[in-house]
């Protein structure tokens, strides 16, 4: 009996152990190099729990940083650059503010040509003073970091990582111009993968299709500006020549925050990872000030209200327009909002200047979401189940709009073209068409739906390549290939020469047989003829 009553205990001593695992392991060295703004806010949930389980991870970023302070969960080291941040601020103030000015269309893209030209400059000044740091660089080296972890928007992380020979972790939502395809290798077809812009569904008409290549076609041009520089300034720090592609084609693995519930299905790669919604895992109760906002509403409940973190001012005018069409609903409406207040703002609708976003949404009385369609925001929009009023301002927002609206989970509008009237009409059909708020609990049902959280599975693949310093096995040989090889242009070549080859052949045997066999009767009928003349 003795004997009998020891099998079980080695086998729950096994299981005791997996399980405490990650608590016994002992923590790795992370580099962390992110990008300023929300691509910041976004990675606060991945460093806390790489914190929690023992991990260092160390940040760096440039003093005049908007966004990016000292944090309890990681070490922050802060490298001088030539501007300050209130020059960053300006950028950002006047990306916001710039989305609402209603100007001519050719007038519009050479501004944002010429905003973008100045802002990448300045971006661009801050990586090469940290590459040029040796004091900083040569202690990044003395560290030895196991890993490291960047948002490749801004591609001056790949080039730290290239320099210190660190395996790396790419964090994103998406990248303009098609980088991410061009970084992972993936088959993008256009006759159903819509480009970045191009507001097309994966079901396109003849005239879609033509666009979406159109736009493929041009989009390497468009981007030159931004991302060909970097690639210069690697070329110069690493002493070899580096493309924009071989820095993006530099990750182990690739963090994608998003999903197949937003966006339409397409083909991937193995080291590519999903985890949209990685934002929605850190809920929080309200604080007393918003509990007391959200009972005030009572049967009819909240609208929450917010434009992202870089937009929280705009135009007088239009603040008007937008307090005026609040108005016309019983809901109240809470609104991010740091401007001066409308003159006519309701007394439904209240001004705060921070709001608990993911938290709003995720009450009971939360009965629609005014938003820009950020990731963050539309994913916090799913993940809760409240139906969106979509108010598009830049980059990708117009294409996540786009997606939620073809699958009946909001409306979109145009900022600068929409009224009162419009902004109230589409508030009141998100709230009281049942089908708006069934399609997106329907979403929502798919999105959790899943056997690990993307909290969870970001973190994991961050540890296994901190693990196994890489990836290797997952990076597909198309890296190595030259343009002619990956799409087999040689290869076609080659048997389009030995098919034209066996033609010609046939042709010249043919044409061989037919002047012997013909060629010898018409010689004889024609010494015929003469011998009877």
């Amino acid at each position: 009996m003795a004997a009998r009553s020891r099998g079980p205990r080695p086998l729950v001593l096994s299981l005791l152990l997996c399980a405490l695992h990650p608590l016994l392991s002992q923590g790795g060295k992370l580099l962390l190099v992110p990008v300023d703004g929300s691509h910041w806010l976004s990675l606060f949930g991945v460093i806390q729990r790489l914190h929690q389980r023992g991990h260092d991870v160390v940040v760096i970023a440039p003093e005049a940083s908007v966004y990016i302070k000292e944090g309890a969960f990681y070490t922050l080291k802060s490298y001088p650059v030539p501007f300050r941040r209130e020059d960053v601020e300006a950028s950002f103030t006047g990306l916001g503010l710039g989305v609402f000015e209603k100007k001519p269309f050719l007038q519009r893209v050479v501004e944002t040509y010429k905003r973008v030209k100045k802002d990448s400059a300045l971006l661009l000044s801050a990586c090469s003073h940290l590459l040029y740091n040796e004091e900083l660089m040569a202690s990044l080296v003395e560290s030895g970091f196991d890993a490291m972890l960047t948002d490749p928007f801004l591609p001056c992380g790949p080039i730290v990582a290239l320099r210190l020979a660190l395996p790396v972790v790419f964090f994103l939502h998406s990248l303009p111009c098609g980088l991410d395809f061009q970084g992972t290798r993936c088959p993008s077809p256009p006759s159903y993968v819509p480009r970045v812009l191009s507001l097309n569904s994966d079901h396109m008409t003849f005239l879609q299709r033509v666009k979406n290549m159109l736009i493929l076609v041009s989009e390497g041009f468009l981007c030159n500006v931004v991302y060909s520089p970097y690639a210069s300034l690697a070329s110069e720090v690493l002493q070899k020549d580096v493309t924009v592609q071989d820095l993006m084609g530099s990750a182990s693995v690739w963090l994608f925050k998003s999903d197949f519930v937003k966006d339409y299905s397409r083909p991937i790669m193995p080291n590519m990872v999903f985890i949209g919604g990685i934002n929605c895992a850190s809920k929080k109760p309200l604080s007393q000030e918003f509990e007391a906002y959200v009972n005030a509403s009572g049967e009819h409940g909240i609208v929450v209200f917010s434009l992202g973190s870089m937009v929280s001012e705009i135009p007088k005018e239009k603040a008007m327009e937008i307090a005026d069409a609040l108005g016309k609903i019983p809901q109240t409406v809470l609104w991010r909002y740091t401007g001066s207040p409308p003159p006519n703002l309701a007394k439904n609708t209240i001004l705060v200047k921070w709001l608990p976003q993911n938290d709003l949404l995720g009450h009971p009385k939360a009965r629609a979401f005014i938003t820009h369609s950020g990731s963050h925001g539309i994913y916090e929009g799913i993940c809760n189940g409240v139906p969106m009023v979509m108010l598009p301002l830049f980059g990708d927002q117009m294409d996540n709009s786009k997606r939620m609206e073809t699958r009946g989970a909001g409306l979109t509008l145009n900022v600068l073209e929409m009224t009162s009237e419009d902004l109230a009409n589409a508030l009141k059909a998100v709230i009281n068409d049942k089908s708006y708020k069934e399609n997106i609990m329907r979403l929502s049902s798919l999105h959790k739906d899943r056997p690990i959280e993307p909290l969870d599975l970001a973190v994991f693949w961050v540890e296994f390549v901190m693990r196994h310093k890489g990836a290797p096995h997952l990076r597909p040989a198309a890296h190595d290939l030259t343009w002619y090889q990956y799409h087999s242009v040689d290869v076609i070549g080659f048997l389009l020469a030995i098919v034209l080859g066996v033609v010609f052949i046939t042709y010249k045997c043919c044409a061989f047989g037919c002047r012997k066999c013909f060629g010898k009767k018409g010689r004889v009928k024609k010494s015929h003829k003469s011998k009877t003349h």
